[in-house]
C-alpha cells in the first residue's frame, strides 16, 4: 500500500518521513507542481508520497495547477489512497474558522479545467456519484477527531470554484441558501482524476474564514493565513494519526471504478493515445 499526500494552502513540507527521496518526473500531461517527496513513515512502514499542490512557494493559483500531471505522477509512484488538504471558506454560521470538515459532496463551478485523462480516441464514462471515498472520508473523520481538539465536521458539501477571486456576495449567498457548507478552489479535478485513476480519495478541509455570504471582510487574505496556520497543525496531526492507524482491511470501490466504463474497443484506441493512459487502464484494456 503506497498513500499520497497533496497538501493544500498553508502546507508546503511533508510530514515526518524517513529515507527520503526527491523524484523529478514529467509526465504525458506535463510536469507535477514541484518534485515528489517519497518516505517511509514513522516505524509503520507506509510509504507516503507527498505533493504540495501549489509548488513549494505556492507560485501556482488554482486555475493554472497541473491537476492531471499531480494525479498522473502519484499513480506511476503506485499511490493507492490519497489524502488532500484544503483551506475553504465556511457557507454556514456554524462552521467557524478553525472547523476541519470531511465533505462527502461536490459541486462544480469551474470553468477553464481539463476534467479527465480520457478523450483522443479512448471515453471513459466514469461513475461520480460519490465523489470521494466514503470509507478513506470515515477514516479522516475519525483520525481528526482523536488526534486533536478542534471541531471536526463529517459530511458536507464543498463548492468548487474557478478562482483565483473568491465569489461575488451574490453567489456566496446562493451558495449559502442551498445549505451547502464550504467554498474552495481546487477539489476539481482532482477528486474527479483520481476516481479515474482508481485511487480512493478524500480531503480533510480545514475553514479559514467565513465566505461573504456573512458580510464584507476588510482583510481577508489576512485572515485565512491566521487560521490556515491553526488548521495547519490540525491537519498534520490528523493526516499522520490516519497513517499510523490505516485500517488493513479496507477494500474502496474506488480501486476498481473503472470496470465496466470504457466505452471503445481496445482495438479501435489510436495507439499513441493507448501508450499515455496503459498506466491508467492497461489491465482493462489488455483482457
Amino acid at each position: 500500500m503506497t498513500i499520497g499526500f497533496i497538501g493544500g494552502s498553508g502546507i508546503y513540507d511533508a510530514l515526518p518521513l524517513h529515507d527520503t527521496r526527491t523524484v523529478s518526473v514529467d509526465t504525458p500531461y506535463g510536469e507535477p507542481s514541484t518534485d515528489l517527496e517519497i518516505g517511509a513513515f514513522g516505524d509503520t512502514g507506509e510509504e507516503v508520497v507527498f505533493l504540495p499542490r501549489h509548488g513549494p512557494d505556492h507560485q501556482l493559483s488554482p486555475t493554472h495547477l497541473p491537476y492531471r500531471a499531480n494525479i498522473y505522477a502519484l499513480a506511476q509512484q503506485g499511490v493507492d489512497y490519497v489524502i488532500a488538504s484544503n483551506a475553504v471558506g465556511s457557507l454556514q454560521e456554524e462552521l467557524a474558522p478553525e472547523t476541519l470538515v470531511i465533505p462527502d459532496q461536490i459541486y462544480d463551478e469551474t470553468k477553464h479545467r481539463e476534467l479527465s485523462f480520457y478523450g483522443d480516441g479512448v471515453v471513459v464514462h466514469q461513475s461520480f456519484a460519490e465523489p470521494y471515498s466514503p470509507e478513506l472520508a470515515a477514516h479522516l473523520a475519525e483520525s481528526a477527531r482523536e488526534a486533536t481538539d478542534t471541531e471536526v465536521v463529517e459530511d458536507g458539501t464543498y463548492v468548487c470554484i474557478e478562482g483565483p477571486q473568491y465569489a461575488t456576495q451574490a453567489e456566496s449567498e446562493f451558495y449559502h441558501d442551498q445549505g451547502w457548507e464550504l467554498i474552495g478552489m481546487t477539489t476539481i479535478p482532482e477528486a474527479k482524476l483520481a476516481r479515474e485513476a482508481e485511487m480512493a480519495y478524500a480531503t480533510i478541509a480545514g475553514v479559514t474564514d467565513y465566505d461573504v455570504w456573512r458580510g464584507k471582510m476588510d482583510d481577508r487574505l489576512g485572515e485565512v493565513l491566521e487560521h490556515a496556520k491553526h488548521n495547519e497543525r490540525a491537519i498534520k496531526a490528523t493526516v499522520e494519526h490516519a497513517i499510523r492507524h490505516f485500517p488493513e482491511d479496507v477494500e474502496p470501490d474506488a480501486h476498481t471504478a473503472l470496470e465496466g466504463t470504457i466505452n471503445t474497443p481496445a482495438e479501435a484506441i489510436p495507439a499513441e493515445t493507448r501508450d499515455r493512459v496503459d498506466p491508467l487502464l492497461g489491465e482493462y484494456l489488455d483482457d
